[in-house]
């Protein structure tokens, strides 16, 4: 079938080319409007909300039942131990052998000493008689000064002689008595080192003996924290062996240096109260009351930095804004927040980079702390 020809004349061109511009001009103006409210999309953002500010700022750190004075025991000389007669736990006496090294070689030292002396004595009596004798000639005239003072010099070097055996004696003997451990006060016997056969150094610890009377809670703290403590600081110590049981305390003693490995300080907390039932090396836990804490922490990723000012999106009605906030330093991976938030604040945590100052967004909320 053919079709007929169509002649455009120059009207009809004038009217499609005015079409084309209402059309263009139409997309172009349907560009620039808005979507409709049914087609835009609003973002989900997740947040926290402030909870109260006010609340007591608190420290947790677990701990171990000491005895407040401890004593690690260690042979004075060396030698080999032939003899234990203490086993974990024992309560022992001031003053009862813990352990005995074998004196052979001691003894016969002291005996060697022991002879020395004996004859030092002997010597001193000879000359002392010789010098009494020369001096009564001498006072009647029978001898010289001469011979009188040649007595006498002989007489003090016998004196200094038989001092200096003396004092060889007696440390001998007391090398000898070192070959016994013995314990300096009544306690019970915490741990032990050394074994029968076993050849040890002077100075080896051998055995923890704990005084007996007062305990204490022995914790660590690391170096962060340790401004956030002082002596007498009131704390609360619970017993996870005993249900929990509560007791009150303070710190008695902060160690002037670290650990060489933890790096974190001895603490020892002294205990009001020691219930009766805790039992050294029994776990508790220490609770340090620091007081009021003021500052609201958020985490670190809520934070917007903005040239020196830092900020944080909160939401209001539905809409963000960009609120600027003062820091306090950060608490593990968070920040403390110390002004431009309050309580009840809604604060977004994640995305923050993509939001603008009054974009609606819709809440995928959590808890705050």
């Amino acid at each position: 079938m053919n079709l007929p020809e169509i002649h455009l004349t120059k009207t009809h061109y004038k009217i499609l080319g005015a079409l084309a511009v209402v059309f263009i001009g139409w997309r172009i103006f349907s560009a620039l409007q808005p979507p409709a409210p049914e087609d835009r999309i609003v973002p989900v953002v997740r947040t926290i909300t402030i909870g109260d500010t006010a609340a007591k700022d608190t420290a947790v750190y677990p701990g171990e039942v000491r005895g407040k004075y401890e004593s690690n025991l260690a042979f004075q000389v060396a030698g080999k131990i032939v003899a234990r007669h203490i086993n974990l736990g024992d309560n022992v006496r001031a003053g009862q052998v813990l352990m005995e090294l074998d004196p052979k070689d001691v003894q016969q030292s002291y005996n060697a000493a022991q002879a020395t002396y004996q004859a030092a004595l002997s010597n001193y009596e000879v000359v002392k008689e010789n010098y009494k004798r020369y001096t009564t000639l001498y006072e009647k005239g029978a001898v010289s000064t001469l011979i009188r003072d040649e007595h006498k010099t002989r007489y003090d070097a016998a004196a200094s002689q038989l001092e200096s055996a003396r004092a060889q004696l007696t440390a001998s003997e007391n090398q000898l008595g070192y070959t016994r451990l013995v314990s300096d006060h009544d306690g019970m016997v915490a741990s032990i080192s050394g074994e029968i056969g076993q050849v040890v150094g002077a100075g080896t610890p051998m055995a923890t003996v704990i005084q007996d009377g007062s305990r204490e809670i022995q914790i660590y703290v690391p170096e962060n924290r340790l401004g956030q403590i002082k002596l007498n600081q009131p704390a609360t110590i619970t017993f996870w062996a005993l249900d929990n049981l509560t007791a009150s305390g303070h710190i008695a003693e902060i160690s002037a240096m670290a650990d060489s490995v933890t790096r974190t300080y001895k603490v020892k907390v002294a205990v009001d109260s020691m219930p009766e039932q805790a039992k050294l090396g029994m776990t508790a836990k220490v609770v340090l009351n620091t007081g009021i804490d003021r500052a609201i922490q958020i985490p670190s990723g809520a934070i917007y930095q903005t040239g020196d000012q830092p900020k944080v999106w909160v939401v209001r009605d539905k809409k963000v804004a960009l609120v600027s906030v003062k820091t306090a330093g950060f608490e593990g991976s968070n920040v403390r927040i110390t002004e431009g938030l309050a309580k009840g604040d809604v604060v977004i945590t994640g995305g923050i980079n993509k939001l603008a100052e009054g974009q609606e967004v819709r809440l995928e909320s959590s808890e705050a702390k």
